[in-house]
C-alpha cells in the first residue's frame, strides 16, 4: 500500500506515522508528504526521513480545481493508494474526493460532530466542557463532517491550561493515528483481495 500525507505545519503527527511503520517493520510505504506551507517544520522532518515532498500553495494557481488537479498528477505519478491528512488545514475539493473516494482520512482534534474546523481544541477549551477528545473520519464534501473511524475522549481537568490540553488531545494522536491507519490499511487489503 502506497500512502500520501498531507500537512500543513509542525508534522509531529506525519512522523508519528511513518515511525509507527518502520519499527513494525510494516512493508507499507509513506511514498510522498505534500505541503501547501514552504516554511514549515513538517518539511524537514520528512527530509531526515528521507520522504520525497512536494510543496506547493493555492496562491500560485487560478482556480482550486487547477491547484488539487496538480496534486492529483502527483498522486497518480507516485501511484498513490491512501491519503493521510496530519494537520492539512485547507479543505479537500471534489477533483481529489472523486479520485480518492473512501481513501482521505483526516485526524481532528476534538470529539465530532462537537467542536468542527480550524480551532477544535481552543473552542473546546473556551466553552467549558468537561471532555473533548479526538476523532479519525474518512473524509467527505463537508467540514469534518464524514464517517468516524475512531474516537478517544480526553477529560479537560479544573485549573487546565489551553498548552496543557493541547499536549495531552497530541499524546492522545500520537498514539492511535498509527493504529488506527494501520487496520485501514489491512481493511483496504482484505477488499482488495476479494475483488480480485
Amino acid at each position: 500500500m502506497r500512502i500520501a500525507v498531507f500537512a500543513s505545519g509542525n508534522g509531529s503527527n506525519f512522523q508519528a506515522l511513518v515511525e509507527y511503520f518502520r519499527e513494525r517493520g510494516l512493508t507499507d510505504q509513506f511514498v510522498w508528504l505534500f505541503c501547501d506551507q514552504p516554511n514549515a517544520y513538517v518539511l524537514e522532518r520528512a527530509s531526515k526521513l528521507d520522504i520525497s515532498t512536494s510543496v506547493f500553495s493555492p496562491k500560485e494557481f487560478q482556480t482550486k480545481k487547477a491547484y488539487e488537479e496538480k496534486i492529483l498528477e502527483c498522486l497518480l505519478d507516485k501511484e498513490v493508494d491512501l491519503i493521510v491528512l496530519a494537520g492539512y488545514m485547507r479543505i479537500i475539493g471534489s477533483t481529489l474526493l472523486d479520485q480518492y473516494e473512501s481513501r482521505i482520512i483526516n485526524i481532528h482534534p476534538s470529539l465530532l460532530p462537537d467542536f468542527p474546523g480550524l480551532h477544535g481544541i481552543r473552542d473546546a477549551f473556551e466553552a467549558g466542557v468537561k471532555k473533548t477528545g479526538v476523532t479519525i473520519h474518512y473524509i467527505d464534501k463537508g467540514v469534518d463532517t464524514g464517517p468516524i473511524i475512531c474516537q478517544e475522549s480526553v477529560e479537560i481537568k479544573k485549573g487546565d491550561t489551553l498548552e496543557e490540553l493541547e499536549r495531552r488531545i497530541h499524546q492522545v494522536e500520537h498514539r492511535i493515528y498509527p493504529k488506527v491507519i494501520e487496520q485501514v490499511v489491512k481493511e483496504m487489503k482484505t477488499m482488495e483481495a476479494h475483488i480480485k
